[in-house]
């Protein structure tokens, strides 16, 4: 909700016609009663600030404002107060803040405001800070915008559960523990599904999930690390059996030194959706199986669904759909947001490299970066650095295809050789809309961004140069989650 719209030009002597600027101004720490004042309406008016729906501490108000230098302060409760996280300066009247709004042919000189902070307002032509050299003019996010999305974002998430994801119809595939393995790397195959969990009849419970890394994992192992375990075996290797070997493989030990199994990641159909989330983001998993039971031992349990990002972005975009603007980030560019891995540009350091492809690199060497590298997607590119194609971990079934994995070495399968299989078996997971390679703009919205990554089977938008598709960066469903969610 926003308050009355006060023209600036009624309280100065600025020539009639002049272009005025709407100015947005923010008093982000709370009161009953916000007013604001100033040299536009020439101290003689308290314009009254209304607060944010959803965020009662927040008050604001938009001013439209004639070019040039303007001093103000904000009335809360009966007191003058200024904010020290904007410019102020100190003058006859005590401490104001200052805001500076350009016109034609026109350059701030001759001002030094004593501190420039955060920005807490949105403000077409204003100059916040001096820079060296010309910048790309991208629109500045707010702390209060940022700070206001978020705590929306975070209300609906936690106002609404798991069982809102579950389809009106659909189904789910659990695999038994002494299945094979290579008999579970067919049904995911042949099912197009990227993971499955893990039933235990002698427990009478669900202990885990086979996915995706699993199976890299086993390749690697048969291939390049001289496991004992050979392909014949594979045909009669249990699923319970590999699980033990991957606890060895990944070290993973108790007090006693004995290899333990990791736990189960689940969520039950009435866990708030913040929950689910973040138990998605902090173990690291592409979904989490909805489990219920209604026995307080938790036995008899049923599988209800599997639970992941993409369909608690779907909410998300479905509940601000008709209401965008109560969420201020929505509209900005994703080059202006702390989101995703980027290519650093020429002078710039990366503590986080993004990791890319050749075609003819091998097989192994994409899989060994997929595991060092713990992502989940690497783009492949040509010389150029143009973007080709993209490797995921979800590709590795399509070896499934006519056994194909026990005909070749992984350092002899090129990843060009890898992905035209994968496409010869036309697996619809990872397909939407009939593509494989998803991408956007960096000068594409945050909005744009989260619609197009709730699609079913989208994880990743890779961020390409317009014209020349050269990468830029890559956007998954865990980043956009870690900066709505503050983490």
């Amino acid at each position: 909700m926003f308050g009355s719209t006060l023209d600036s030009s009624r309280g100065n002597s600025a020539a009639s016609g002049q272009l005025l600027t709407p100015t947005r101004f923010v008093w982000p720490y709370g009161g009953r009663r916000v007013f604001l004042s100033g040299s536009f309406t020439r101290w003689t008016e308290h314009v009254p600030m209304s607060p944010l729906e959803g965020c009662p501490t927040v008050f604001q108000v938009i001013c439209n404002l004639t070019p040039g230098y303007h001093q103000y302060k904000f009335f809360v409760d009966g007191e003058w107060r200024h904010d020290e996280h904007q410019p102020f300066v100190s003058g006859n009247g005590g401490v104001m803040n200052t805001i500076f709004i350009t016109g034609q042919d026109m350059v701030p000189t001759g001002f030094i405001p004593e501190t420039l902070g955060r920005e807490n307002m949105d403000v077409d032509g204003v100059f916040p800070r001096m820079t060296d050299s010309p910048q790309e003019s991208i629109p500045r996010m707010s702390s209060v915008d940022l700070e206001v999305s978020r705590h929306r974002i975070s209300v609906l998430l936690s106002t609404r559960t798991a069982y809102e994801l579950l389809p009106e119809s659909g189904k789910v595939i659990a695999l038994d523990v002494n299945l094979p393995v290579k008999q579970a790397f067919h049904i995911l195959y042949e099912q197009g599904i990227p993971l499955a969990p893990l039933w235990d009849f002698g427990k009478g419970q669900f202990v885990g999930v086979l996915g995706p890394l699993d199976f890299i994992l086993i390749l690697r192992e048969l291939g390049t690390h001289g496991s004992n375990l050979t392909e014949e075996e594979l045909e009669t290797h249990t699923i319970a059996a590999w699980k033990e070997g991957k606890a060895h493989i990944s070290r993973q030990f108790d007090g006693s030194g004995r290899p333990y199994p990791r736990p189960l990641v689940q969520v039950g159909p009435y866990d708030n959706l913040k929950d689910v989330a973040l138990k998605i983001l902090q173990n690291k998993v592409a979904a989490v199986p909805v489990i219920y039971s209604s026995l307080q031992d938790g036995s008899y349990p049923q599988l209800l669904h599997l639970a992941s990002l993409s369909g608690i972005l779907k909410c998300i975009c479905r509940y601000f759909r008709h209401s965008s603007s109560s969420l201020p980030i929505l509209q900005q560019p994703i080059c202006s947001i702390p989101l995703g891995t980027w290519v650093p540009r020429i002078g710039e350091s990366s503590s986080k490299p993004l990791a890319t492809l050749r075609p003819h690199a091998s097989l192994g060497s994409a899989l060994s970066l997929l595991v060092q590298a713990e992502v989940s997607s690497i783009p492949v590119v040509d010389d150029n650095d143009s973007l080709i194609d993209i490797y995921s971990r979800s590709d590795i079934t399509a070896l499934a295809k006519d056994k194909a994995y026990a005909q070749i070495h992984l350092d002899d399968m090129t990843v060009h050789q890898a992905l035209q299989l994968g496409q010869d078996a036309s697996p619809p997971y990872g397909i939407f809309n009939g593509q494989r390679c998803h991408m956007c703009l960096r000068s594409d919205s945050l909005l744009k961004v989260m619609e197009r990554l709730a699609n079913p089977g989208v994880r990743r938008l890779v961020i390409v140069e317009a014209g020349s598709k050269r990468v830029e960066g890559i956007i998954s469903l865990s980043d956009v989650f870690q900066f709505l969610l503050g983490l």
